[in-house]
């Protein structure tokens, strides 16, 4: 595998926190990549960690790694993963994603922490962004070395794929979808290889001003310098034309209710489109998660700025429940 070793994040890199690229390998045998953060003056032998990645359709040199780089700030070890078949990490085809397999990316970055020497591995947490976000919580869920999740923005992937937003799609447009996917299956078989679909995010440029306020939003991180990534999907590519089909039938927090007794914290603008996915994870996993609704915001304010990202309100709910 060709890493990249230069410094190539969206955020500037923290002289307060050491880094080093990582590989591992998920229980499917993909090699993921990760990216390590160590604060830079380690006081003690036995840290807790965290494991993170999102948003979906990202890579670890986007918000995730700024993430992991600011929590390391804080005194945690952390890591900032490419899921399966993204970014650096291994897998084919390429852009694709799985409910499975990607949920297993989060065992897989707990395997790998827990194998750290300075790293105390039950004291090990995890924060998933956007898409990211349900992964985490699905992990979470059969996973009970998971001690804490933190998740932002959060969608989920499951649902908004098998029944489009705010569950909008009607049966017989899920049945056409269906139908368009599996179709694209034969083409995929005769040519021994998948077709992609279209360019997710237009240029701005190409903007009517007619499209809906989160394709704006996404355009302006994903498209822009303020967030553009050549091995981001989002900036610079698409999905497979049939990645959805996995996603249809195999809902992503069935069991969100298992992750208890231990502790969720929910966080979403109030103004995000996807404040609803955090709002009903909220309630389905009962008295052991927080939802934290952040007053003014939108769902990509918490990629990448720091005013609005509640980090001080992350770090002292990990600080209470890694304990």
């Amino acid at each position: 595998m060709q890493l990249t070793q230069e410094w190539d994040k969206t955020f500037p890199q923290s002289d307060k926190v050491q880094h080093q690229k990582v590989t591992f390998k998920n229980r499917y045998g993909i090699t993921l990549v990760g990216d390590l953060y160590l604060p830079k003056e380690v006081t003690q032998a036995s840290l807790p960690a965290l494991a993170v990645s999102g948003p979906y359709g990202a890579v670890k040199e986007q918000a995730s790694g700024l993430y992991a780089q600011t929590m390391a700030e804080r005194g945690y070890i952390t890591l900032a993963f490419d899921p399966s078949f993204t970014g650096e990490s291994g897998g084919e085809p390429r852009h694709i994603s799985s409910p499975e397999i990607n949920t297993e990316d989060f065992s897989a970055a707990v395997d790998f922490l827990g194998l750290q020497e300075l790293v105390d591995k039950d004291r090990i947490g995890v924060i998933g962004i956007c898409g990211f976000g349900g992964m985490s919580l699905n992990a979470a869920a059969a996973d009970t070395r998971i001690k804490a999740v933190v998740t932002t923005s959060m969608y989920d992937m499951s649902r908004v794929m098998s029944k489009g937003y705010f569950d909008s799609m009607t049966a017989e447009e899920r049945q056409g979808a269906l139908e368009q996917m599996n179709q694209q299956r034969w083409e995929d078989a005769k040519n021994g290889e998948p077709a992609f679909a279209p360019q997710g995010l237009p240029e701005p440029s190409a903007l009517t001003g007619e499209e809906p306020p989160f394709v704006t939003e996404y355009v302006d991180y994903y498209r822009t310098s303020r967030g553009f990534h050549p091995r981001s999907i989002n900036s610079n590519g698409s999905w497979t034309a049939t990645t959805a089909l996995s996603f249809m039938n195999m809902p992503l927090l069935s069991y969100i209710g298992d992750i208890a007794p231990r502790p969720l914290l929910l966080i979403a603008g109030e103004n995000a489109h996807s404040r609803y996915f955090s709002e009903d994870a909220s309630k389905a996993a009962g008295d052991n998660a927080e939802l934290l609704i952040l007053d003014g915001l939108v769902h990509v304010d918490l990629y990448d700025h720091p005013e609005h990202i509640p980090f001080a309100r992350i770090d002292k709910f990990f600080s209470e429940h890694l304990a």
